[in-house]
């Protein structure tokens, strides 16, 4: 069984995609050794780390809206 599971993370974030992009950046960070925001984490491997990180809302996310205008508008 994953620790945290799915279900209790989608009640942090607001899709899948966002999920997966955070954990997968801050992983990427924390295997450039930059140091981790827990005391004791459960898991060994840096996605693992990066979700608990996630669940115990030590690493949050904003949300950037960037509104493209066509060509064509013009």
């Amino acid at each position: 069984m994953l620790y945290p599971s799915i279900d209790e993370l989608m009640n942090k974030v607001d899709s899948k995609y966002i999920l997966v992009t955070l954990a997968s950046k801050r992983a990427r960070n924390l295997q450039d050794k930059s140091p981790l925001l827990l005391s004791k984490p459960k898991s060994h491997k840096y996605v693992g780390k990066a979700l608990e990180e996630i669940f115990a809302d030590e690493l949050g996310f904003e949300r950037e809206f960037v509104i493209q205008t066509s060509k064509l508008e013009k």
